[in-house]
Formats: structure tokens, C-alpha cells, sequence
């Protein structure tokens, strides 16, 4: 996206490029075209796979790296000129639930890219469907994840999939195989100047100044199972306000019943701006929250990559995989055996917001 701001990361000593050649079945150059697949629908997905773009672009730095994503994911990767050229649209496939597979199309699909790419990466989980589809891709070399009882492709780049790691990690364990050095750890979500004037905007529409103090509190997620009930929800944003934060609720559009359910069973007046944000005026409004309590959802993997304070409640998901490295900054509240009390929320927010040193008011 024309005018996105990159984060810094380090390409400042430009390391000579791995010699991947004995593990990537003995090419004898660096690999050109590089296609890495990670077909998943969320933004967390592919947030917590900056770190490994990051990692491979450093390393590869005259490589084209082409992300193999899901269709929606195009207006996301326009934000990542530093570390993806361009988007090839996933077409589906037999097995894959993230989009409808087309097998009629398929063909046509696999013989445009078979041969186009010196090196596929398989990022899209433990393998187990994803390594054969990698593998029609024809590409040069392939390496990736798998986990017994599937063969594995190749032992000298397939590696077991570590599933007991963060997700970041996991990631970075497969480059790392490839003698690929880390970039470190950090999510990373760049921000253009329109965004901070949509954020603008949205403020003054609401009656809040942008350098108004407040709170994020997200009610919705994917999977109704992720979400956190309404009324426990409200209860946390009465106690915000009560702390000297204004709330300000986000979602999808689609989200608007869940969010008038947290509106009802408040007692404060709440900020409603679900269905008016963009990708970008969310993530500008994400960086200026003073913090962010949602479910295990995209928006906080925004405040990690943000650096925003947060308070993240999961229900069903594993807290070892997908919650923050940062949990100092960023809270955990683990509801999958005992639901999440409003209580138990507070107290990880006053947590998040002493810890990182944040001005309330």
C-alpha cells in the first residue's frame, strides 16, 4: 500500500545469503522465486507469520517471496511491501476447509505455477493435507511441517511439526532448519497516515478527541465459541469507565447484535464503532487505545504487533499458542475450564496498565 510506513527491522548488516544448497536438493544458487503457503483466513494468522516473512526476506533479500493466501488476504499483504511482492490466490483444495476447493480448475491452476518457483514453503500447519498440495506446486525444492503417522516429503528440509510452541515459533523452528537466522520475535502491522486520519475522523464523529484516553473492548470473534459473553463484557467496560477510560467498542459489521448486547447490559455510555473500521483505521485506533480486551481474535494480535496493552480471553483456543509473547504487556485470562469473570478481567487490565506504565487519564 502506497504510503505504509515499514517498521524497521534488520537488514542493516546484510548477511551473505544461506547456503540452502544441501538441504534444498542441491541448487546451485540462492533461490529467485520463493512461494510460501499460509492459506489461513485470519489476521492473526498472518501476523504471527511477520516474524518468519521478516526472517526470510533478511535472508533471501533478492528473492521474490510470493504469499500462496486466501483471496481476502490481498488488501492485508498491500501493507507488506518489505516482506511479500506479491499474492497468489489459493484455488482450494480437497481436504483444505479455508475456501471451497474448485477441482475443475485446479489443473489449469497447478501447470501456470509448476516450475515457476525455485523454493515452496509449507507454513499452513502440521502438513498433513497442505505438504501435497506444496508438492504439486513443482517447485524446485519444497520444505515445510509434518507430523507422524504422515510420511515425511524430505528429511533434509521437512521438519516435525512443533505444535506445543507459540505460533511465531513455530514458524521461525522451520526457517531456523534451513539455517535461516531469526529477526527476533515481534508481530508487525505498519501504519499509513491515511489510517491515523480515519482514526481521526471516527474519534471526533464520536465525540472523543483523538488524544482522548481509552479502552478497546472487542465482543466479537470468528468462532462464536472464542467470544466472551455480553454481560461480562459490559461489567468490564462499566469498571474501564470507572478507572477514567472512555470505551470504545469495534467489530465487524456482522458483529452489531453482539455489540448492542454489551451496550444493554452496561450501565455507561459506550462508544460504538463497530462496522465503521477499516483494516487500517482499526489498527490506527488499536495504537492509540491505552488497551484492548478481546476474545483469542485478530485485533489482538494488532495490540501485540501495536504494542498496545491488552487483555486477551480464551475460551477455547490454547493460551501456549496463540497468546502474546509479551505477557507482561499484554494479559492472559484463561477461561476454557472456569468462564472468565469480569473480575478476573479487571484485574489483568489494572495488571496491563501498571506494568506497561500507561496514563490512564
Amino acid at each position: 500500500m502506497s504510503g505504509v510506513v515499514s517498521p524497521e527491522f534488520a537488514l542493516a548488516s546484510p548477511a551473505r545469503e544461506p547456503d540452502l544448497r544441501a538441504r534444498i536438493g542441491g541448487q546451485v544458487r540462492p533461490p529467485r522465486e520463493v512461494v510460501v503457503m499460509r492459506a489461513l483466513p485470519g489476521l492473526g494468522d498472518f501476523l504471527c507469520a511477520t516474524p518468519a516473512l521478516r526472517a526470510l526476506r533478511a535472508a533471501l533479500p533478492r528473492a521474490r517471496i510470493t504469499l500462496l493466501g486466501l483471496a481476502g488476504a490481498r488488501e492485508l499483504v498491500a501493507r507488506y511491501p518489505h516482506l511479500v511482492d506479491d499474492l497468489l490466490e489459493f484455488p482450494g483444495f480437497p481436504g483444505l476447509p479455508e475456501t471451497p476447493a474448485d477441482v475443475r480448475a485446479l489443473p489449469d491452476f497447478l501447470r501456470a505455477v509448476q516450475g515457476r518457483f525455485d523454493l515452496a514453503l509449507q507454513m499452513h500447519g502440521d502438513g498433513l493435507v497442505s505438504n501435497i498440495f506444496v508438492q504439486l506446486l513443482g517447485a524446485r525444492a519444497s520444505a515445510g511441517f509434518y507430523a507422524p503417522p504422515q510420511p515425511c516429503p524430505d528429511p533434509a528440509t521437512f521438519v516435525l511439526y512443533p505444535g506445543d510452541f507459540a505460533e511465531p515459533r513455530i514458524l521461525l523452528a522451520l526457517l531456523a532448519a534451513l539455517g535461516i537466522e531469526a529477526r527476533g520475535e515481534r508481530l508487525e502491522f505498519p501504519l499509513a497516515p491515511d489510517d491515523a486520519h480515519q482514526c481521526d475522523a471516527l474519534l471526533q464523529a464520536a465525540g472523543l478527541s483523538p488524544d482522548a484516553a481509552f479502552a478497546i473492548v472487542h465482543p466479537g470473534a470468528a468462532e462464536p465459541h472464542r467470544r466472551v459473553d455480553p454481560g461480562v463484557l459490559a461489567q468490564v467496560a462499566d469498571g474501564l469507565v470507572t478507572r477514567g477510560l472512555a470505551v470504545v467498542l469495534t467489530g465487524a459489521a456482522d458483529e452489531a447484535d453482539l455489540a448492542a448486547a454489551v451496550r444493554r447490559h452496561a450501565e455507561r455510555d459506550l462508544v460504538d464503532l463497530v462496522g465503521r473500521t477499516g483494516l487500517g483505521s482499526l489498527g490506527a485506533l488499536v495504537e492509540r487505545a491505552r488497551l484492548v480486551v478481546a476474545g483469542d481474535t485478530g485485533v489482538s494480535h494488532l495490540a501485540s504487533a501495536l504494542c498496545t496493552p491488552s487483555v486477551v480471553v480464551f475460551r477455547s483456543t490454547a493460551p501456549g499458542r496463540w497468546a502474546p509473547l509479551d505477557r507482561e504487556r499484554h494479559r492472559v485470562v484463561d477461561g476454557r475450564a472456569v468462564a472468565a469473570t469480569a473480575a478476573a478481567i479487571l484485574a489483568e487490565a489494572d495488571a496491563a496498565l501498571f506494568l506497561a506504565g500507561v496514563d490512564r487519564a
